[in-house]
Formats: structure tokens, C-alpha cells, sequence
């Protein structure tokens, strides 16, 4: 808030020694007071610090990678793994109120798992590995109802699952709760749909869903709990997206 000075006005003085200047006590206004200096060899007092303004760039996410998210983008899911060949990350949701504002963590961070054998900006049917982007997050699904989310939600038998994950982990519930990635799929379809746009050989299927204590195929699993605030958290007013893989690569 601006801050008035009101102006200062030295009063004359009303004595002058030995009556040797005859003019001191003049009328005319003499100059502000400076301020009192320290004692000799203290150290100026230093000038006020404005705060540093909120940093505008998604944390962890580089120019090159920050530069596929458009205005409108108000949330993000990042998650992170260690290098392009872990199988274990880190998902964070942040927000934000509009293109200029900057991001605020809301949720996580969270422990997550990815494809067995790590990422790759490349995917292929069958690698075992997850892609690296920044994908839309707009449409989502599972076996059970829907717990409360904003996005379009397709509550479907298809979404059981039965056997063993890589470490004999049983998969079952794994669909209760997933959402699409916008990976080789249509936007606005169940994430049920078997469309690949880019063809076959790109894979596709690329959820969020249910962990299951173990890697996936390409997806990104999240704990049960962790998957139901994230449905009521994402809002399709925010054009929410997930931007994942190894740390580096999203640093760039």
C-alpha cells in the first residue's frame, strides 16, 4: 500500500552562540535532518529486500518440456522416475489460477510405478516401457462407481482384470479406478475405446489405474486412495495433462 510522507520543517533555533552569526535565526526553512549516522566503522544499514517473486515454470519441468503445456492448462500431474530404465516414481498434481499464476502443489507427493523396464520417448507395442510426454488427461473409468469425479466417467464390467503381474502380484481391482492417457488414443472416448490413431505398432492403452505392488506393462499405477483424490481432483475446465518420465528428460 503507498505510504504518505508528511513533510518536516526544522523550527529555528532561538539562541545564537556569542552572537557571531547574527543571521541564524532566520526564517527560511532549513533542509530535512539526514539521518544519524552509526558509529564509526559500523556498517550501513542495508536497503529493504522486495520477495522474490513465485517461480511461473512447473517444478521439476524444463523450458522444452514446460513448452507443451498451453494456457488454458491450469492442472498437471507430474510424475517422475529416476532414470530411463526404474520402474518406481513420484507423482505430484499441481494447479494453478491462470496462465501467469504460479503452479501450487495440491496433491502428493506420491509413490507410483511405471513400466518394467523404464521409459522411452519412442513407445512401441510390447516394450515394457513408458512413454515421455506431456499427455491429456480428459476421460476416465473403472469397475467400481464413480467416486466423485468431474471427468466423464465409464463405470464398465470390461474393466476387471485377473492374474499375475512381473512379480506374482495378483492384479486383480488393478481398473477399479483408471484414467486415460492421451497416448495413441481419441480424447473424449471411453478409455475402454481400441482406436489407435497413430497405428498399432505405437501401443496404446497407457492408463492411471490401481496399483498392484508391482511394474505395468506402460501405465502409471497409484494407490487405491491416491487414485480416488485424484478423480475428484481433476477438473476438465482445467484441461488437466500428465507430463512424465525420468527426471532428466523433463528437466530439458
Amino acid at each position: 500500500m503507498p505510504v504518505c510522507l508528511a513533510a518536516a520543517r526544522l523550527l529555528a533555533p532561538t539562541v545564537c552562540a556569542a552572537l557571531l552569526l547574527a543571521g541564524c535565526a532566520s526564517s527560511s526553512s532549513a533542509p530535512p535532518p539526514r539521518p544519524l549516522a552509526g558509529p564509526p566503522g559500523a556498517p550501513a544499514s542495508p536497503a529493504p529486500v522486495s520477495p522474490a517473486p513465485a517461480p511461473r515454470g512447473l517444478p521439476g519441468v524444463g523450458p522444452e518440456t514446460g513448452a507443451a503445456l498451453t494456457d488454458g492448462t491450469l492442472q498437471a500431474l507430474v510424475v517422475t522416475g529416476a532414470t530411463r530404465d526404474t520402474h518406481t516414481a513420484e507423482a505430484v498434481l499441481y494447479e494453478r489460477a491462470h496462465a501467469d499464476a504460479p503452479w501450487t502443489r495440491v496433491l502428493g507427493p506420491w509413490p507410483a510405478h511405471n513400466a518394467l523396464r523404464g521409459w522411452t520417448p519412442d513407445h512401441t507395442e510390447g516394450d515394457l516401457r513408458t512413454p515421455i510426454g506431456v499427455f491429456g488427461l480428459g476421460d476416465a473409468g473403472g469397475l467400481l462407481p464413480d467416486p466423485g469425479t468431474l471427468l466423464p466417467y465409464d463405470q464398465d464390467e470390461d474393466f476387471g482384470i485377473s492374474g499375475e503381474g512381473f512379480l506374482g502380484e495378483p492384479l486383480e481391482g488393478s481398473f477399479d479406478y483408471v484414467v486415460a492417457i492421451d497416448y495413441n488414443r481419441v480424447p473424449g472416448t471411453t478409455p475402454l475405446d481400441a482406436e489407435r490413431p497413430l497405428g498399432e505398432e505405437r501401443g496404446g492403452g497407457v492408463w492411471i489405474h490401481v496399483d498392484h505392488q508391482g511394474p505395468t506393462q506402460a501405465c502409471i499405477s497409484l494407490a487405491l486412495d491416491h487414485m480416488r483424490e485424484l478423480l475428484r481432483a481433476l477438473d476438465p475446465a482445467g484441461l488437466p495433462v500428465i507430463v512424465m518420465g525420468p527426471e532428466a528428460d523433463l528437466r530439458r
